[in-house]
């Protein structure tokens, strides 16, 4: 049972002359080769550490791609995808997700990024080094595409771990044909030399740490009522018109300009198991509801519970997502609540 439809093949949709449903969401975005070390006992930086090495498909863009898929969510992937080494498996694996990657481009070379990660024996991150794709071919890709992109597309999802130009384009394309955009900072180097494009955007997720550098104070450090406080100011001031920061084990607060709703958002107890990939998880469930039509609200709690499915995996993602979806009441009646065309 899923929430809605999910297009295998845009074009043989586009062939049959049919408009199948007003969901499509279209995530753009990088893939990555993840390098995951977990150590079997405690971890001691400077020492060898005995453990478990293991590859997995990652990318935030990727990641998001594939958790609104495997929720039954209508999603394109936008991507550089590769034809040789691990970029057949990356392909295949979306597409076994229900995400088309009918927008994406192929290449023989550089397309994919590499990220090796250390995590401590309780799933807590250490340290990490990140391996960026070539971003010239993603650009000309949206150069070339973009505007067909949009226009198939309700929603617009990216990462902003991409380059200025392509961020800019994509934020001007979504504005034209009125589609709501929704993006994350993968790294803060573009929201930080151009802090204007973050105003294009109708919601933006980001956790304390990146917030501290935005409102340029210590957030991350302030009690709950002050972080409302201070993202309440910002947002008023702002062409933003929601926004959620993600406090790790504090939960997460947010602001809708639309509503002027605000509030804070707890954890729910889980099982920490390997916490990489949980921001991607987080911001995957804030766009499950917000596509299909719930408050922002409601929205991070959807958020929060695939976060901490995610969590609670080896993955980057969380593989049985719809099956929780499913099984969890809360979050079966708020993704349940609106019939959608292709629902069962």
């Amino acid at each position: 049972m899923a929430y809605g439809l999910v297009i295998n093949d845009i074009k043989q949709y586009k062939d049959r002359g049919l408009v199948i449903m007003s969901l499509f969401l279209s995530v753009l975005g990088t893939v990555f080769m993840d390098v995951k070390g977990f150590p079997f006992q405690a971890y001691e930086a400077k020492n060898r550490n005995l453990g478990n090495v293991q590859f997995v498909h990652g990318g935030v863009g990727r990641n998001i791609a594939e958790n609104l898929g495997r929720a039954g969510c209508p999603t394109a992937f936008v991507s550089v995808l590769e034809t040789t080494g691990m970029g057949p498996d990356v392909e295949n694996r979306l597409k076994a997700a229900n995400v088309s990657t009918d927008y994406s481009h192929y290449t023989k070379h550089g397309g994919m990024g590499m990220w090796m990660v250390i995590l401590d024996e309780t799933g807590e991150l250490q340290g990490s080094i990140s391996q960026m794709p070539d971003l010239k071919q993603m650009e000309q890709l949206i150069k070339d595409r973009g505007e067909e992109i949009v226009q198939a597309s309700s929603h617009i999802i990216t990462e902003l771990d991409l380059n200025h130009e392509i961020i800019s384009h994509i934020t001007s394309l979504a504005k034209k044909h009125n589609k709501p955009i929704y993006g994350l900072p993968a790294n803060m180097e573009i929201v930080l030399e151009h802090p204007e494009l973050l105003h294009e955007f109708d919601c933006f997720v980001c956790n304390n740490y990146e917030a501290d550098k935005i409102f340029g104070i210590d957030f991350t450090n302030m009690e709950i009522a002050g972080q409302l406080a201070v993202l309440t100011d910002y947002m008023k001031h702002s062409g933003l018109q929601q926004m959620v920061i993600t406090l790790g084990e504090k939960g997460s607060v947010f602001y809708d300009k639309k509503t002027g709703a605000k509030g804070h958002q707890p954890v729910f107890p889980v099982n920490l198991v390997d916490c990489s990939g949980a921001g991607d998880a987080y911001f995957s469930g804030i766009v499950m509801g917000l596509s299909t039509g719930l408050t922002l609200q409601e929205a991070v709690i959807c958020g929060t519970r695939v976060a901490g499915w995610t969590i609670e995996s080896t993955e980057s993602i969380c593989p049985d997502l719809m099956e929780k979806i499913e099984q969890n009441q809360e979050m079966h009646d708020l993704l349940f609540r609106h019939k959608l065309v292709g629902q069962a």
